[in-house]
C-alpha cells in the first residue's frame, strides 16, 4: 500500500519538523517565527505554481498544480484558517512547554478525530476503538502526574490547553483534508492535493503578515525580541515535505485518513527522541511509559479501523 508507506515517511519528518520548530521557538517571538515559516512554505511552492500555469512542464505530473476560482479557493481558504489557528495556538504553547509533554499530547489527535466522528456523525466504536480511546484517556492522565513533577499543573496551565486546542483542530483539519480532496461521486470536493497544499501556505502567509504588522510590531519592544536561527528554514522544508507526502497518501485510492492520521501520530517517537538527546528534558521513564499507552492505544485504533 503505496499511500500507508507515504504516511510512514510523513511520520518521521513530521518529528523532525516537531524538533526544529522547538529549537527555533527558544527564547524567541513566536509570530515572526510562524510568519517565516509560511513565508518560506509558499516560496517552496511558488515555482510549482508558476511552472504550471505557464508552461506545461508539470503537466501529468505529480507537483502539477491546478488552477481554480473562488468556488475552489473558498475550500482552501477555511483550510488555511483552521491550520493557522491550530498553529498559532501549537507554537505558543510548544514555546513554553517540555517536547516529550507535547508529543504525546499531540499523538492523542486520532482519538479526537473517532471521538468527533462519534458525536458529530454518528458513528459507533467498535471494540478495539473503545480500548485505543481510553489508553490514550489514561496516558493523559498519567501525563498530568509527571508533568507535575516539572511544575505543569494540567488543569490551570493555559499552556496545556493551547496544546490540547491545536490538537483539536488539527482533528478538525484532518477530516477536512479528506473531504477537501475526495471525488464528488464519492461525496468529496475532489480538489487537487497540489492545489491545496500550494495556495493554503500563501492564504497563511498573508494571515500571519496581517499579525506581524498589527499584533507583533507594535508592541515589539516589550516582549520577547525576535532573533533569526538557521531551524526556522528546516521547519518549513520538513513540513513541507513531510505535508507533501500526506497529501499525496490521501490522494491515492482506498487511502484511510484514520490509518494516515494515526501513523502521522507516529511522529512522536522522533521529537521524544529529540526532546531527551538535544534537549536534555526531565523525567523520560515516566514519560516514555505515557507514550508507549498512546502507542498501544494507536495501535488498537488501527486494528479496529483496518
Amino acid at each position: 500500500m503505496a499511500w500507508l508507506l507515504l504516511a510512514f515517511m510523513s511520520a518521521a519528518l513530521l518529528g523532525c519538523y516537531d524538533s526544529f520548530k522547538k529549537q527555533a521557538l527558544k527564547a524567541n517571538a513566536v509570530i515572526p517565527v510562524l510568519f517565516l515559516n509560511t513565508l518560506f512554505s509558499s516560496l517552496i511552492f511558488l515555482p510549482f505554481i508558476v511552472l504550471s500555469s505557464t508552461t506545461d512542464t508539470l503537466d501529468g505530473s505529480i507537483f502539477y498544480v491546478s488552477e481554480g476560482g473562488w468556488e475552489e479557493h473558498k475550500y482552501v481558504l477555511l483550510k488555511a484558517l483552521i491550520v493557522l489557528s491550530s498553529w498559532v495556538l501549537g507554537y505558543f504553547g510548544m514555546k513554553h512547554l517540555p517536547l516529550t509533554i507535547v508529543g504525546p499530547i499531540n499523538a492523542t489527535r486520532p482519538v479526537m478525530v473517532l471521538v468527533g466522528a462519534l458525536l458529530v456523525f454518528g458513528e459507533r466504536l467498535n471494540g478495539w476503538q473503545w480500548a485505543g480511546v481510553l489508553l490514550a484517556v489514561l496516558s493523559f492522565l498519567m501525563l498530568s502526574k509527571s508533568g507535575k513533577k516539572e511544575g505543569i499543573d494540567f488543569k490551570h496551565d493555559h499552556w496545556i490547553w493551547m496544546i490540547v486546542g491545536a490538537s483539536a483542530l488539527g482533528a478538525v483539519s484532518g477530516l477536512y483534508d479528506k473531504y477537501l480532496m475526495a471525488p464528488v461521486e464519492s461525496g468529496g470536493v475532489g480538489l487537487n492535493r497540489m492545489l491545496v497544499q500550494a495556495w493554503y501556505n500563501f492564504y497563511q502567509c498573508g494571515m500571519m503578515l496581517a499579525m506581524l504588522v498589527f499584533i507583533w510590531w507594535p508592541h515589539r519592544k516589550e516582549i520577547t525580541p525576535f532573533h533569526w536561527h538557521w531551524s526556522i528554514i528546516g521547519v518549513s522544508l520538513f513540513l513541507s515535505t513531510a505535508d507533501f507526502m500526506y497529501f499525496y497518501s490521501l490522494s491515492l485510492p482506498d487511502a484511510m485518513i484514520s490509518i494516515v492520521s494515526m501513523v502521522r501520530r507516529g511522529s512522536v517517537v522522533v521529537s521524544f527522541l529529540f526532546g531527551a538527546v538535544f534537549f536534555h528534558e526531565k523525567n523520560l521513564k515516566a514519560k516514555a511509559f505515557d507514550l508507549a499507552l498512546v502507542l498501544l492505544g494507536m495501535i488498537f485504533l488501527y486494528i479496529g479501523s483496518a
